[in-house]
């Protein structure tokens, strides 16, 4: 190969709607390893790509909910299929973006791709799980369904680049949400990486929505936009993350915050975003 060829450098898009579109802005922004070393471009996203995501994610929710357990743990599980295919990409991405090891970097890949799997076994469980038949008085059944909340919007671990992210995405996905993800602003490619395996994982447009970009700038946004249902301020904390909540309060959002039981990687983080909803029924009619 010519020692004279440009290094072709390659600029990592927005994934919104099953397609991967550059900022409407036009903006992007060089993302360095830990050692400081060039690492890639990435989209900057702005306040109208995220509109866009929301509104995708919103025509995309019924449709996933809609869709049987047992496709929705497949297409999951494809998603697992495509990671571990493309195990050693993603290792030198996190190795790069976080300044650990290969050893350090492929076990974490690999944690993320059992992790992947295990969310694709719970969608047929969850009904079962946070599901009751009701004892009632009367000629009635009277069941507890769980149903998702909707929109979620997450904001991405700033430190852990693949493992966190994929728990914070997939965790709403699993239980019938949809889900508008601002990605790591220092550490972001694992998680774009993530976003182009989705399109090849038989993911419907609109489920998984990736933004790059700047954490704060794009946080208000999504805590104050009214037809986001929840969101995961995993990725902030302190007084940004105390605004972000409030802001989030004046639309009735359900909130996750560092530190409370369900961001923890256990069947809470799955309840975190589920609304449960009582049915009655006659008995025999």
């Amino acid at each position: 190969m010519s020692e004279d060829r440009l290094d072709v450098r390659k600029t990592y898009k927005l994934l919104i709607n099953g397609a991967f579109p550059r900022s409407e802005s036009g903006r992007s922004y060089e993302v360095v390893g830990a050692s400081g070393e060039f690492l890639a471009n990435v989209a900057q996203g702005s306040r109208k790509d995220l509109r866009d995501a929301v509104v995708a994610a919103r025509g995309a929710q019924a449709k996933w909910w809609a869709a049987t357990p047992y496709n929705r743990g497949q297409v999951i599980y494809r998603l697992a299929e495509m990671a571990e295919s493309r195990r050693d990409e993603l290792c030198e991405h996190v190795a790069l973006a976080e300044g650990i090891k290969m050893k350090a970097a492929r076990s974490s890949v690999e944690r993320a791709v059992d992790r992947i799997v295990w969310y694709a076994g719970w969608t047929d469980k969850v009904a079962q799980v946070m599901g009751s038949a009701n004892p009632v008085a009367g000629a009635f059944f009277n069941f507890s369904v769980p149903v998702p909340s909707g929109v979620v919007a997450v904001l991405a671990d700033q430190s852990s680049s693949l493992e966190a992210f994929v728990d914070a995405v997939l965790a709403p996905i699993c239980v019938g949400n949809t889900v508008v993800a601002v990605a790591s602003e220092r550490r972001p490619t694992p998680a774009v990486l993530v976003g182009e395996m989705s399109a090849t994982s038989d993911f419907p447009g609109g489920v998984l929505n990736i933004v790059t970009g700047r954490t704060e700038e794009l946080a208000t946004t999504l805590a104050s936009h009214e037809d986001v249902d929840a969101i995961d301020l995993g990725g902030v904390d302190g007084a940004l993350a105390d605004s972000l909540a409030q802001s989030a309060s004046g639309s009735i959002k359900r909130v996750l915050r560092n530190g409370d039981p369900s961001s923890t990687n256990s069947t809470r983080r799955l309840r975190a975003f589920v609304e449960i909803s009582t049915v009655w029924h006659t008995i025999g009619q």
